[in-house]
């Protein structure tokens, strides 16, 4: 972790002569944008997928009639005709995994109070008024909702909540363009739960806000950086298929 703590401090010195104090803020940010522009390709790799899925959904269902009693037998064709295809029924989960790493690095690291048995200095880099160490409930602690450290967390959360509710209206659009075709029980070809995660994912964009409140403001910052960079990219990267950037991780 100290390597990761030594890329954070480089880049913090880096910005320091423009962003001041809140330098270390600005180095989050930008590292964030670099982790979203790795995997990029990735991301545009599975919304070619899920559009290859959008192309197969009158042949899934077509498969799904003709073996609707002999579920194995579904199975083993759907595989085939995904395997055919070059599609998978799971696109679009590999960029976001890939990025659960660098959050938890980012986590930890302001979640530590020493890196190599020295006292962790990042604890005390500040966004502004805001310790990016300390989560939103020592910000209310000290100097309350509208205190400098709480006005810090009302930005992020009015910024989280205009995501939100572009996700939240954007998914329910596509959603009532596209809706998901109801599956039976023991129907193959669709992941376990899916009918429920339909049901919850325009809502799903909502739950960032509670993450933002809890984790260390590091990791907040890290959030709300990508869940924005995902609004605008899915936007772009779904706009001529309407039915698969909804069924898309938010994060």
């Amino acid at each position: 972790m100290s390597v990761f703590a030594s890329l954070v401090e480089r880049l913090a010195d880096l910005l320091q002569p423009l962003f001041l104090t809140s330098a270390t803020a600005a180095a989050i940010v930008l590292f964030t944008a670099f982790v979203r522009l790795a995997v990029h390709p990735l991301s545009r790799a599975a919304a070619r997928g899920q559009k290859a899925n959008a192309r197969l959904a009158p042949q899934v269902a077509a498969v799904r009639e003709k073996h609707r009693n002999n579920p194995e037998r579904q199975q083993r064709a759907l595989m085939e005709l995904y395997a055919k295809e070059k599609a998978s029924p799971l696109s679009g989960c590999l960029p976001s995994l890939l990025q659960l790493p660098a959050f938890f690095l980012l986590y930890h690291l302001f979640s530590s109070t020493s890196i190599g048995g020295e006292p962790n200095a990042l604890l005390d880099h500040r966004l502004f008024a805001a310790p990016l160490g300390e989560r939103w409930t020592d910000a209310l602690a000290d100097g309350g909702v509208f205190g400098g450290a709480g006005a810090v967390y009302l930005g992020l959360f009015v910024l989280v909540a205009a995501v939100a509710t572009f996700n939240y209206r954007r998914t329910k659009r596509q959603l009532a363009a596209a809706p998901v075709a109801p599956v039976a029980p023991g129907e193959a070809g669709t992941p376990p739960g899916m009918a429920v995660m339909t049901r919850m994912m325009p809502l799903l964009s909502f739950a960032t806000l509670i993450t933002v409140a809890v984790v260390p403001l590091a990791a907040a910052l890290y959030i709300v950086t990508s869940t924005t960079w995902s609004a605008v990219e899915r936007a772009v990267l779904y706009r001529d298929m309407p039915a698969a950037g909804a069924l898309t991780n938010p994060l």
